[in-house]
C-alpha cells in the first residue's frame, strides 16, 4: 500500500464531487451504474423516490422513472439478452439496489446462506410456504411475470414487519434466495419471473467466486460506490494492493481507489476553482446519496451531521421526514424538506434551513420541474 497521501480538506470536497459524477452528469444510466457499481432502491415516494433522487444529479436527461424502465422497459418486460441490469439485495442485507449482471455470481453465497437461516423475512421457507413455492414456480413456468395477487391462495403468512399473505411472503422469501427475480413493475408493485427469463443463461451460469474473492469485491464496491471512505480493518486487509490511504491533517485516515489517485491529484492542483462555489448551481441530494451515505465521512469531511429521519420518531426529528440536504459548491449549507403534492401539482417546502448568504430557491425549482410540478 502507498503511503498516506495529505490533501486539503477542500480538495477532498471537490474530488468527491468529481469522483461521484456531481460535476459532470454522465450521457445515460448504464454509465452511472458502472461507475458507482450499484444504485440503492427505496420505494419511499415523497418528492421523488430515492434512486431517481440520486440518478437525477449524475444522468444527463433523467426523468422521473427512468432507473426502473432501464431496468425492466417502458410497457412490458425486456427479455434477458437486452437486460443490463437487475434488482437484488446486497449481500448479508436488506438493502435492495439495481446491480450490473456481472454481480450475480458475487450474490450467490449469501442466497444460499438466507435459505439455512431461520428468518420471517428472507430466511429458509416453512412447510407451508415450501409447498406453496412449488406452485408459484409451475405457475410462474406457464403464465410468465406475476405478483402475489395473482396467486390464488388467500392463507396469512408472518412477516418481520407484520402480516402478509402467504403467496407474498413465500415470493419475497424466493427473491432472496435468488429462485424468482423481479421482471417487472406495476407502478411500485413488483412481478416476479423465473430467473433465466431476467438474466442470460451464461450470467447464470458463471461459477460462484470464493468467499474471500466476494468479500473483496464488496469492499471494492464500497470503494466505488463511495470514492473516498473509512475502512475497518478487516476490510482494509482485503483490498490493500488497491487503494491509496488519504489523510486531511487530522481525524480518521480514508481511502480511495488508486485508480482515482490521477483525480484527486488534479483538484489538489486546481487553483483556477479555489473560489468558485457561488458560480456551481447548489443541489439538493437524496438523503441516501453516496456523498453523505457514511455519517463519520459527512461530519469529518464536511462539517455535517446528517442523519435520515423517515424512521425517526416524529417528536424526535431535527430535519424533518424527508429532508434533502443542499450542496452549495463545496460545502453542505442546510436542507429542505420539500413533499410533492401531485394532486395541486405542487412541490410544497415543509420546512428549511439555510446558512445565511446561499440560495436554494433554484434547487427546489429544479427538483418541481423534474417532479413536473409548480
Amino acid at each position: 500500500m502507498p503511503p498516506v497521501l495529505k490533501v486539503s480538506p477542500l480538495a477532498a470536497r471537490r474530488f468527491m464531487r468529481r469522483a461521484l459524477l456531481l460535476d459532470a452528469p454522465v450521457p445515460d444510466i448504464a454509465t452511472a451504474l458502472a461507475h458507482h457499481g450499484y444504485i440503492q432502491i427505496d420505494p419511499i415516494n415523497v418528492c421523488g423516490r430515492m434512486h431517481d433522487l440520486i440518478l437525477r444529479n449524475r444522468v444527463t436527461g433523467y426523468r422521473e422513472g427512468g432507473l426502473m424502465r432501464h431496468l425492466h422497459g417502458e410497457t412490458s418486460p425486456l427479455p434477458a439478452a437486452e437486460r443490463t441490469a437487475f434488482e437484488h439485495h446486497l449481500p448479508d442485507t436488506h438493502v435492495l439496489v439495481a446491480f450490473t449482471p456481472d454481480a450475480w455470481p458475487h450474490l450467490l453465497g449469501a442466497m444460499r446462506g438466507r435459505t439455512k437461516t431461520p428468518s420471517a423475512w428472507s430466511g429458509k421457507l416453512t412447510p407451508r410456504e415450501r409447498d406453496l413455492a412449488t406452485h408459484i414456480l409451475g405457475e410462474l413456468a406457464a403464465r410468465g411475470p406475476l405478483s402475489s395477487e395473482h396467486i390464488e391462495d388467500d392463507r396469512r403468512g408472518r412477516r418481520a414487519w407484520g402480516t402478509a399473505t402467504l403467496a407474498k411472503a413465500t415470493l419475497q422469501k424466493l427473491f432472496f434466495h435468488g429462485r424468482v427475480l423481479i421482471a417487472q413493475r406495476d407502478h411500485n408493485r413488483r412481478l416476479y419471473d423465473l430467473p433465466e427469463r431476467v438474466l442470460t443463461a451464461k450470467v447464470l451460469a458463471s461459477p460462484e467466486p470464493s468467499a474471500a474473492a466476494t468479500a473483496r469485491w464488496s469492499v471494492l464496491l464500497k470503494l466505488r460506490q463511495r470514492r473516498l471512505t473509512l475502512l475497518k480493518r478487516a476490510e482494509l486487509a482485503r483490498v490493500a494492493d488497491t487503494v491509496q490511504p488519504v489523510s486531511l491533517g487530522d481525524g480518521p485516515t480514508l481511502y480511495c481507489l488508486t485508480s482515482d489517485v490521477p483525480l484527486l491529484h488534479a483538484v489538489s492542483d486546481d487553483s483556477k476553482i479555489e473560489n468558485r462555489n457561488s458560480k456551481i448551481s447548489p443541489l439538493l441530494l437524496a438523503p441516501l446519496d453516496p456523498l453523505i451515505y457514511d455519517r463519520a465521512v459527512s461530519r469529518h469531511l464536511w462539517g455535517f451531521d446528517y442523519t435520515w429521519e423517515v424512521y425517526t420518531p416524529p417528536h424526535k426529528r431535527t430535519r424533518g421526514y424527508y429532508a434533502l440536504p443542499i450542496l452549495s459548491g463545496h460545502e453542505l449549507v442546510g436542507h429542505v424538506d420539500p413533499k410533492a403534492d401531485r394532486d395541486a401539482k405542487k412541490l410544497r417546502v415543509i420546512s428549511r434551513s439555510v446558512r445565511r448568504g446561499h440560495i436554494v430557491a433554484p434547487a427546489v425549482r429544479a427538483l418541481a420541474q423534474f417532479l413536473s410540478l409548480r
